[in-house]
């Protein structure tokens, strides 16, 4: 601080110079690493696959998600879903899938979600799970994520995630 006054620079300057420039240099940096990603908005993907009981199994032990809803067939009958289903995270974990190894694929890091599940997934039913990039913003991408079942096309999850994307 006593060198900075002896040189005639005082707090409030040097704070508003390095404001500037991490501003200036921010926004010089967001325009290339945008043009350099290898993303663009419009870009898909997607990722088939039939969840079976193991799968839920395997996922119920290594998470200790034992809600019988996904376990017990005796109880789940006389839930409303009539029958066991999958768990919810155990489908999201099919866009992490497709969002680290199709697109945008290698390096994007998983920044926030946010999803419903306007219907179960019975296990046996295949379902796509599908992603669309909407917008980018610096090297963030905002994709639109969502899970169907093949056959019928009932949506089973939808919604909003940003990844943050690296550069190509």
């Amino acid at each position: 601080m006593l060198l900075l006054c002896r040189c005639g620079i005082s707090r409030g300057d040097l704070r508003q110079r390095a404001l500037t420039k991490l501003a200036v240099t921010s926004s010089l940096l967001g325009c290339s690493l945008l043009q350099s990603l290898h993303v663009k908005v419009g870009d898909k993907a997607e990722l088939t696959k039939a969840f079976t009981q193991n799968d839920v199994v395997t996922f119920s032990d290594l998470t200790g998600d034992t809600n019988p809803l996904h376990l017990d067939e005796d109880f789940a009958k006389k839930s409303r879903f009539g029958r066991t289903i999958v768990h919810g995270v155990l489908i999201n974990g099919l866009i992490s899938a497709v969002l680290g190894t199709k697109m945008p694929g290698q390096g994007c890091v998983f920044l926030s979600q946010e999803i419903r599940f306007p219907a179960p997934l019975y296990i046996g039913e295949e379902v796509t799970a599908a992603a669309e990039v909407k917008r980018l913003k610096s090297s963030v991408a905002h994709i639109s994520v969502s899970c169907k079942v093949k056959e019928s096309e009932k949506t089973v999850m939808e919604g909003m995630v940003k990844v943050m994307v690296s550069g190509s």
